[in-house]
């Protein structure tokens, strides 16, 4: 019998119901899973429903009593009935349920988010390819009506060249605290721009809000950038008057606007307006709105999400929205999370606002846990970075993804550190200095202008060796010269003093003074930055110092 092919997923054939056998099981029959277990019972598909609340187990048996009910997962696994499980228990549990489903043997339906870190998605994704079973994401706007015609419309022209695209999903309805609003609403509204810009984000930047728990964001804005241009952002918010799911899509030739609380007729508007340039000014021309029909093509989106996971059952195809799209989306949920915990340690991406020395006095430092040091405004600071309070960053600065800077540091001008450096305390770096990876600087590290560390023994420009990083260390207190070079792989000592120019070579002794290409020891330095006496006496502070296995220690007084 050759296959159905459904309208509301193109290239996709709808499953034949006569082929089909009660092999589904439904892993929580709440807040959002009843309705899943609604759908899967009018498919005549529905085996066992699993969830560990007495109370749901009871309505649930009470509804549907040719359908087996359970508050074990074990008893669903064990059943070799079951080929397929839908899970919609809370996004905590996703990645726990799903492995153990996997390694069962059994196709898997998991609500988003696919994880709540990527890390597991990957994992996920990786089990299923093992085991040949389908990973399918709940990902229902996919599967709208509305949807795959605004779709068919962008692939045909009607708005022209995608320029922007914005949503809003707002709501005063169930708040959920195992899961920020973020990943609670937001992957709807990402898979979907992913999907229709056809690209993954180079940029990303979030803010966060929490007014109903200190640590959980209950109102986020996302921005996406895309490397052809387009534009996108994301609201979404647990706190409105009233429900609002709306998504707008602007092209160089019109608009279309997708409202999911408006009725079958009007959710998809067509709204060709249009820019027209007079005298160098860019003037709207405003076009009369055409809601697009989409009654033919209607099918609740949740049934036809249902149906494509039985469809890739039946086929062993990949469904629109696999475990690699959902994974896409766990990217950018991540991205979106750094930026708004960075945000939280006070750190900003490139385009947020920074403070001006002038903030860093204690009388004039904003009450807000979002601005603690300064950084110049044409540094550079990417995301997963961490700055320590009353650290300054100056002119064409660029701290790399990784980077951690401790508290009361100073970065001079054209400085590149990272990615993944690790910066101490009370550290300054002068001016055209690249701290790279594998460097760690301890607290109050002094590198002078243009000296140089090196990662890499034996580089070359068309052999990768990253693999081959040799860590170096710069103790407490150590001073490097000006446009002297530290060979990776050496630790230099506490309070070592590198004279300029100097080539250093070899691990340095805690308070050794040395010179030269390739660098040796020329005496001894104090604490303080003075020169030690043949007695190991410094005549400043009047410290006194023994040689031990590192170096100098002081003397018990």
């Amino acid at each position: 019998m050759a296959p159905n092919t459904s309208p509301l997923t193109p290239n996709v054939s709808a499953p034949d119901a006569s082929l089909l056998t009660p092999h589904i099981a439904v892993i929580g029959a709440g807040y959002w899973g009843k309705n899943l277990v609604r759908n899967f019972h009018q498919l005549g598909v529905l085996k066992t429903i699993c969830d560990g609340a007495q109370p749901i187990r009871e309505e649930m048996a009470k509804t549907y009593p040719d359908v087996a009910v359970t508050g074990d997962l074990a008893d669903v696994l064990a059943d070799s009935a079951v080929t397929g499980i839908v899970i919609a228990a809370p996004a905590a549990l996703h990645y726990d349920i799903a492995e153990k489903v996997l390694a069962a043997g059994k196709h898997v339906f998991v609500e988003k988010p696919l994880s709540l870190t990527r890390a597991d998605g990957e994992k996920l994704v990786s089990l299923a390819a093992q085991k040949q079973k389908t990973l399918f994401v709940g990902h229902v706007l996919h599967y709208h009506a509305a949807v795959i015609r605004l779709k068919e419309m962008i692939r045909a022209g009607e708005i022209g060249r995608l320029q922007y695209i914005y949503s809003r999903r707002l709501s005063l309805g169930k708040i959920r605290r195992e899961e920020n609003i973020l990943w609670s609403f937001a992957p709807h509204d990402i898979s979907l721009i992913l999907s229709l810009t056809g690209e993954e984000p180079s940029y990303v930047d979030s803010v966060g809000s929490n007014f109903l728990h200190a640590r959980i964001a209950d109102v986020t804005m996302t921005n996406l950038k895309f490397p052809s241009g387009i534009g996108a952002h994301i609201f979404v918010s647990w706190l409105n008057p009233y429900k609002e799911q709306k998504l707008v899509i602007v092209g160089s030739n019109g608009m279309l606007v997708f409202d999911d609380t408006e009725p079958v007729e009007r959710k998809l508007v067509h709204y060709p307006h249009t820019i027209n340039w007079q005298n160098g000014l860019p003037v709207p021309n405003k076009a009369e709105c055409r809601p697009i029909d989409i009654a033919p093509i209607w099918k609740e989106p949740l049934k036809a999400e249902c149906e494509a996971f039985l469809f890739a059952i039946q086929n062993g195809t990949p469904p629109l929205t696999s475990g690699e799209e959902g994974l896409k989306v766990l990217k950018v949920l991540e991205q979106s999370q750094q930026s708004i915990e960075a945000k939280e340690r006070g750190v900003f991406s490139p385009n947020s606002l920074h403070l001006t020395p002038n903030d860093l006095t204690p009388n004039s430092l904003p009450l807000t846990p979002h601005v603690r040091f300064f950084a110049h405004t044409t540094a550079i600071i990417d995301d997963n970075v961490t700055i320590g309070e009353k650290t300054k960053i100056w002119h064409f600065s660029h701290i790399l993804s990784g980077s951690k800077i401790g508290v009361n540091c100073n970065i001079g001008q054209n400085v590149v550190i990272g990615p993944d450096a690790k910066i101490g305390n009370k550290c300054k770096i002068q001016n055209n200095v690249s701290v790279y990876k594998g460097v760690t600087l301890e607290d109050g590290v002094f590198c002078g202008p243009s000296m140089v560390f090196t990662n890499i023994f034996n580089p070359r420009a068309e052999i990768g060796k990253m693999d081959q990083v040799r860590p170096t260390l710069v103790k407490k207190g150590a001073t490097l010269g000006a446009n002297c070079t530290i060979v990776c792989g050496h630790t230099i000592g506490q309070y070592a003093f590198i004279g300029a120019g100097a080539v250093v070579t070899k691990d340095v002794p805690d308070h050794a003074l040395v010179a030269g290409n390739p660098a040796e020891r020329i005496g001894w330095m104090c604490e303080c930055g003075e020169k030690l006496t043949k007695k190991l006496t410094c005549k400043a502070c009047k410290i006194s110092y023994t040689k031990d296995g590192k170096g100098l220690i002081k003397e018990k007084t």
